[in-house]
């Protein structure tokens, strides 16, 4: 169905199913834990490689010692090592989120800045980052490319590519700007509830008529619905 869809098919296809998502997840947002566009820069800079409800585990901890950025710039090394080890890879976290507070301070006055070419200037802070704290603390219009987005919209036939700006591009080709942040939240949700990994639970997936991998994991409604989570692991 995919290798002859017209870029009009496709587009209809992905707004339906975007549509689907809405429907399934009208609660889908951010499952990082914030209330400043500088918590969320460095809850998402820890989200690396682990569940953001690891990194919410530890936050709270690390923003009452380090609430800004000035206080985190100032920070000893070993001290918030301690405090963010549960999230994995901590020396070179530690590293990224001691750098762009330092940064922070530095060039933009302890603020977060507010636009894609500045943000992207910190240490450990790409396009994904970025686009998670402009689209959520920000409100500008911004596609995540994390590894459950990657996964569900190449199964999904949205693009074969792999590279992540390219699939950002490809897939914000198909949907309105305004849609975009939404959009990642929705296929975020689907891929850690629904569309595992390894054993996506297709018998009870609401896009089934619409997705072209539809068969890659169980087809029986019972055998599938085992496989629902309620929401992210730890």
């Amino acid at each position: 169905m995919v290798a002859t869809e017209s870029k009009l098919a496709l587009t209809r296809r992905a707004r339906k199913i975007n549509r689907e998502l809405d429907a399934t997840y009208p609660d889908a947002h951010c499952e990082l834990d914030f209330t400043t566009p500088f918590e969320l820069l460095i809850a998402t800079v820890l989200s690396a490689q682990t569940t953001d409800v690891r990194v919410n585990g530890v936050t709270p901890t690390l923003f009452a010692r380090y609430p800004n950025a000035v206080a985190l710039a100032a920070a000893e090394r070993e001290d918030v090592e301690k405090i963010i080890q549960p999230t994995g890879f901590f020396r070179a976290k530690t590293q990224s989120i001691l750098g762009l507070s330092q940064a922070l301070v530095e060039r933009f006055g302890g603020e977060v800045p507010g636009r894609m070419k500045d943000l992207v200037t910190l240490p450990g802070v790409g396009r994904k980052t970025a686009n998670v704290v402009l689209g959520n603390a920000f409100g500008v219009p911004g596609i995540t490319v994390d590894t459950h987005f990657g996964r569900l919209v190449r199964r999904f036939g949205w693009t074969s590519e792999t590279d992540a700006d390219k699939v950002e591009l490809e897939v914000g080709s198909l949907f309105p700007k305004s849609e975009w942040t939404m959009l990642s939240h929705r296929v975020i949700w689907h891929g850690r509830r629904r569309c595992h990994a390894r054993k996506p639970a297709c018998g009870a997936c609401p896009l089934a008529r619409l997705c072209p991998s539809y068969g890659e994991g169980p087809t029986d409604p019972k055998v599938a619905a085992k496989l629902v989570r309620e929401g992210p692991r730890a």
